[in-house]
C-alpha cells in the first residue's frame, strides 16, 4: 500500500515547481543551513567523503558544489583497454540487453520507445534499432558526474521536454514509458564503434542538467525539443573525459548500433564505477 501512494502521489505532485524550487535552493550559499543540509546528507547516505577531492563540508559553498563535488585524481582510474568501453557512471544497472525494433525494455511489462527517447526524431532512432542499450540509475549517494564510455566526437544535442518523476527503482517498476516520458538531454557521438546515443534522464528534485560543452541546459524547460547539431567536430571528448553533470541525481540511458558491442559481465542490480569495464568491441 505505501509503495502505491509514493507512486501515484507522483502523479498529482507539481514536480516542476518543487524541483525549481529546490533547485533554487541548492544553487545558493545559505551559511549554516546549507552546512546543516550538506552534513546531514552524507550522514543519512554514509557518503564516503574520503574520494571527494575536498573532504571538508565545509569547502562546498551551496549544496550543488556539494552534490557535484570532484572526486580526487586517480580515485577512478580508466580500467578499459583500447578495445573495451568503460562504465560513464557511479550508479547501478537499472536493465540492459537488446533494442528490439524501436522498444528498450524498462522493468517487468514495461518498455519505451526509442525514437520517443530521442526527442522523436526517427532519422536518429534508426542506427540503434536492433542495438545494444545500458540504463544506469545514479542514487543520491553517488558520484554525479557523467562520463565518456569512449572517445566520441559531437554530432547533436536535444533538450527534451517532460515530466520530472522519481527514477528509482520503484518507480521505474510501476511508470510506463518513465524514461521517455521525462525531461532529458539526448547527445549523439560518432566513436570508434559507431553511433553512441547517451541520454541524461531528469527526475523528481532535478534542478538541472548540465553538459561541458553547453553549460546548463535546463531550466528553463520550454515546450519544445530543442536540436542543436554540431557539423563542425569542435567538440570531441576521450573515453573517461567528463561530458555532463547531474545537480541532483538521476539515470542515464545508453544506447549502440548492431553488432558493435557486447556488455562485459553485467546484470541488473549490478553496482557500477567509473572507468570498469562496459563492453567489449563485438
Amino acid at each position: 500500500m505505501l509503495d502505491w501512494i509514493k507512486v501515484k502521489s507522483q502523479y498529482i505532485l507539481p514536480k516542476h515547481l518543487l524541483s525549481r524550487f529546490l533547485g533554487a535552493l541548492a544553487s545558493r550559499d545559505l551559511g549554516a543551513i546549507t552546512q546543516f543540509l550538506i552534513k546531514t546528507f552524507i550522514k543519512a547516505f554514509d557518503i564516503n567523503m574520503k574520494e571527494a577531492l575536498y573532504e571538508n563540508p565545509s569547502a562546498y559553498k551551496t549544496f550543488n558544489e556539494f552534490f557535484t563535488r570532484p572526486l580526487k585524481d586517480g580515485i577512478r582510474p580508466i580500467e578499459a583497454n583500447d578495445t573495451q568501453l568503460c562504465h560513464p557512471v557511479d550508479g547501478s544497472v537499472s536493465q540492459f540487453g537488446d533494442i528490439t525494433g524501436d522498444r528498450i525494455f524498462q522493468a517487468k511489462g514495461h518498455d519505451f520507445s526509442l525514437t520517443t527517447l530521442l526527442g522523436g526524431k526517427p532519422e536518429l532512432a534508426v542506427p540503434f534499432k536492433g542495438g545494444k542499450f545500458a540504463t544506469i540509475y545514479l542514487a543520491p549517494k553517488d558520484y554525479h558526474r557523467i562520463h565518456m564510455p569512449v572517445d566520441g566526437t559531437l554530432t547533436d544535442t536535444l533538450h527534451v521536454p517532460g515530466e520530472l518523476f522519481s527514477v528509482n527503482p520503484l518507480t521505474a517498476q510501476n511508470v510506463p514509458g518513465l524514461f521517455a516520458r521525462n525531461e532529458r538531454v539526448v547527445t549523439l557521438f560518432d566513436t570508434p564503434y559507431g553511433k553512441m546515443a547517451l541520454v541524461l534522464v531528469g527526475a523528481t528534485v532535478v534542478a538541472s542538467i548540465e553538459t561541458v560543452w553547453a553549460g546548463n541546459i535546463t531550466p528553463p524547460a520550454g515546450k519544445y525539443v530543442q536540436h542543436w547539431q554540431q557539423d563542425d567536430a569542435e567538440v570531441k571528448l576521450a573515453k573517461g573525459q567528463e561530458m555532463g553533470r547531474f545537480k541532483l541525481g538521476s539515470t542515464i540511458v545508453l544506447c549502440f548500433e548492431p553488432g558493435k558491442i557486447e556488455f562485459e559481465d553485467m546484470y541488473a542490480g549490478m553496482i557500477t564505477r567509473l572507468g570498469k569495464v562496459l563492453a567489449n568491441q563485438a
